[in-house]
């Protein structure tokens, strides 16, 4: 059986305090500047709106901005798994996501990348279980694709401009 150590936990504090660490968020944290600044793209679509959502309840809704985030959505499916009877059973459903920060002030593009995943899903219920279950592989995906690209945003938020 283990035990907890104090004093070697408080030792790791202060270790990471005397390297420099600062955490992204905290106050004089890079990432700091993205909370409440970031204003998404309008949604045109489920998936978009997962997105935004997904954005916004991480980073907060960004009234009025000071960056503007522009994305596009693929969405595909592979049938993954099929039954003796030749029935599809299982999906992948594959995402990639474009986005680039721009400057809303100056419109100059600040970072801009890729992001992709995949998730699955069942298809041997119902019709209706089918259904359901696609969608949540799609909100899981863009779950997944989301915060991807706001951990890419706060890895490059000490090169953003104030």
């Amino acid at each position: 059986m283990s035990s907890f150590n104090r004093r070697l936990f408080l030792l790791s504090g202060a270790a990471l305090a005397g390297c420099g660490f600062t955490p992204a968020y905290g106050p004089g944290g890079a990432a700091a500047k993205l909370q409440n600044a970031v204003l998404v793209d309008e949604p045109d679509s489920r998936p978009g709106y997962l997105l935004t959502r997904r954005f916004e309840e991480r980073l907060g809704r960004a009234e009025p901005g000071r960056y503007a985030l522009s994305y596009s959505i693929l969405i595909t499916e592979n049938a993954i798994a099929i039954s003796s009877n030749n029935v599809i059973t299982r999906y992948n459903m594959l995402g990639k996501v474009t986005f680039a920060l721009r400057d809303i002030d100056t419109d100059r593009v600040l970072t801009s990348g890729k992001a992709d995943s995949f998730t699955s899903y069942s298809a041997s219920g119902t019709t209706v279980a089918t259904q359901a279950a696609k969608r949540d592989a799609e909100a899981r995906l863009m779950t997944i694709l989301t915060d991807m690209i706001i951990t890419r945003l706060t890895a490059e938020a000490a090169t953003l401009p104030a």
